[in-house]
């Protein structure tokens, strides 16, 4: 874990009560603007090595850079909270009770790549942490006023997607689009649009005061610096932690009191992630090279600790009936292969699998993988590819006998 140092995303006032404000925030931290960094902040972003945290990992330094660049004209930076991953719960977290710091990094983004708007793009069920924005918005001075809006995206997996958040600030559709020009070209009303994940944001604030060396100084392997990740499993309520990167799940789970002889499986992270079995990645370090040399996800920073108690099959199932439901409907790889791998995984679940049924998933999820329109149904097989690796006796216990080795009893269909 990371001690609570004053310049940390979750340091300052317990999460369990209001949002941080303003003259508080700058108490804590002191002004952005006196930053006398600004004027090389994109090399001070790339130098520390702070990559994207809304799932892709994209190194931030580079991403502004392209922006920076472009040959002239205004621009748009998007603040994206969309946060649709159900097993996520960092960014309304961070924007609920740190809304400033999201903003400091907005302006700082703005800055440095010539933006003059910026959008702040939140899930709107995310109803603390749209107030909480707005509400610091309000306590600001005007040098922004009137250049910065907030727009709620719909309740929608893929809505936070960058090109589905371009097209529903644009459209009202929060639906990913195909077509180039990428947004980073032609973006909100056409600009050049930077999206960029609130965590990411906030760190750069946090590099812009104190600079890429702060930042460096944590991380234990590959990757330097922290990260937000969410635990759930069993414990009351999923958790928000900030970890030095290259904590080990088991340190993590150890924190939140869970068991290694307790706990079954890990999903790494989030839906679009992988199913890992426990006894393989307890002593794994949460860094993003290192877990990506293991074919595994770091992602948008979710540690699901499956029980012993709780069916793989089952949870698998619920989570690509989840996906299933949130296809953008724009290709038949997304609208029916995920149906249909969907569909099959419930009835293995509940007891009621046909003959062909496993074997059908096996080859649908082989089928699918890189056809989609968008990367949904991309992440949406790994997962499914991972639980088969990981529970693969249990699906065969299930399809072949109806019953669950979990609760050793037969299954009763839904």
């Amino acid at each position: 874990m990371i001690s609570n140092q004053p310049e940390r995303l979750l340091a300052g006032p317990p999460l369990d009560g209001r949002a941080e404000r303003f003259d508080a925030h700058l108490a804590r931290l002191g002004d952005h603007r006196q930053s006398n960094r600004r004027a090389d902040l994109i090399e001070e972003i790339d130098a520390s090595g702070l990559l994207g945290r809304g799932g892709a990992g994209f190194p931030v330094g580079r991403k502004w850079q392209a922006l920076a660049e472009r040959e002239r004209g205004q621009a748009v930076v998007v603040v994206n909270g969309a946060e649709g991953e159900p097993a996520s719960f960092k960014d309304r977290t961070l924007m609920a009770h740190r809304p400033h710091l999201v903003i400091d990094g907005a302006l700082l983004a703005a800055e440095a790549i010539g933006a003059d708007q910026i959008v702040f793009y939140i899930g709107q069920e995310h109803e603390l942490a749209a107030r909480a924005i707005g509400e610091a918005l309000a306590e600001r001075t005007t040098e922004w006023a009137g250049r910065t809006r907030i727009v709620l995206a719909p309740i929608s997996y893929v809505a936070g997607e960058s090109s589905a958040a371009v097209n529903c600030i644009n459209t009202r559709d929060a639906r990913p689009t195909t077509s180039p020009p990428r947004v980073s070209r032609s973006g909100v009303d056409g600009l050049p649009t930077l999206v960029q994940n609130v965590e990411s944001l906030a760190y750069a604030a946090l590099i812009g005061r104190f600079g890429e060396r702060w930042y460096r100084s944590a991380g234990r392997l590959d990757t330097p610096g922290t990260a937000l990740v969410t635990v759930s499993g069993e414990i009351e309520a999923p958790a928000v932690r900030e970890i030095e990167l290259g904590t080990t799940i088991g340190e993590i789970a150890s924190d939140a009191k869970v068991r290694q002889e307790r706990t079954q499986a890990v999903i790494l992270g989030g839906y679009f992630g992988t199913w890992a079995a426990a006894r393989d990645v307890w002593d794994l370090p949460l860094d993003p090279a290192a877990m990506t040399r293991a074919d595994l996800a770091f992602g948008c920073g979710i540690v699901g600790l499956l029980p012993l108690n709780v069916c793989g099959v089952a949870a698998t199932a619920g989570i690509m009936a989840f996906m299933a439901d949130e296809s953008a409907a724009q290709c038949g790889p997304c609208l029916h292969g995920l149906r249909a791998i969907g569909d099959a995984t419930a009835r293995l679940a509940n007891g009621i699998a046909r003959d062909e049924d496993l074997a059908n998933v096996e080859r649908l999820a082989r089928q699918t993988a890189g056809r989609g329109a968008c990367h949904h149904p991309d992440g949406a097989v790994q997962l499914m590819t991972s639980a088969l690796n990981v529970f693969g006796d249990e699906f065969v216990e299930h399809a072949r006998t109806g019953r669950c080795s979990i609760t050793g009893a037969r299954i009763e269909a839904a």
